[in-house]
């Protein structure tokens, strides 16, 4: 490669490896992080907070309730319950049986879910919210993230994967002047093997 060529390619790694790195620097440091915590889960305490409501949902919307057999909640119930209860739920589909609607509603770092018997209107809404920690680990995970949130470790992954590439070809173009280039990077690659094939089982 002449001088030229080479001064151009550099340019343009250059360029594409600091803005890909720009990108996903604040997210590399907290998937490192939850990445950690993650790893040493059980010694870190946690106590999860747990919260309960009951009440008795009104007549006409147990009604509504019993003209409903799939989907979300009716938006007049969904209204009450956030209002009256003090309990909010989302569009998300229930569960519908015969005497009962079960509402399950999972998120990152807790847990909530909803019980409305269809014979009396009574109601249970547990609440579990297990800290911050546990909140940051579940994205980490994408665990009950959402569709947004998905699409973005996806695009996180590729901007990741950019950067990594960009720095290999980087190394690549100064691999003459500095002789421990491709022995390090050989060594990043087969220590892990190495650790995998001696103490994984």
């Amino acid at each position: 490669m002449n001088k030229k060529t080479k001064a151009r390619w550099l340019k343009q790694l250059h360029q594409w490896h600091w803005i890909s790195s720009a990108l996903c620097l604040i997210s590399m440091v907290l998937f490192s992080v939850t990445g950690i915590t993650l790893n040493h889960a059980a010694d870190i305490d946690a106590q999860p907070v747990i919260s309960e409501r009951e009440a008795v949902l009104p007549p006409p919307l147990l009604e509504t309730l019993a003209q409903t057999e799939r989907g979300p909640l009716p938006e007049t119930v969904r209204r009450w319950l956030a209002r009256e209860a003090e309990i909010q739920v989302d569009r998300r589909d229930a569960q519908w049986s015969a005497d009962e609607v079960y509402l399950a509603q999972p998120r990152p770092g807790g847990d909530a879910w909803l019980a409305i018997d269809l014979g009396n209107g009574e109601l249970i809404h547990e609440d579990t919210d297990r800290g911050w920690v546990a909140f940051f680990n579940d994205l980490h995970k994408g665990r009950h993230s959402g569709a947004v949130w998905f699409w973005f470790i996806d695009l996180f992954a590729v901007a990741t994967l950019l950067f990594a590439l960009t720095g290999l070809a980087l190394m690549a173009l100064h691999a003459k002047r500095r002789p421990a280039t491709w022995p390090v990077t050989a060594l990043g690659l087969i220590v892990p093997w190495l650790l995998i094939a001696l103490f994984v089982h």
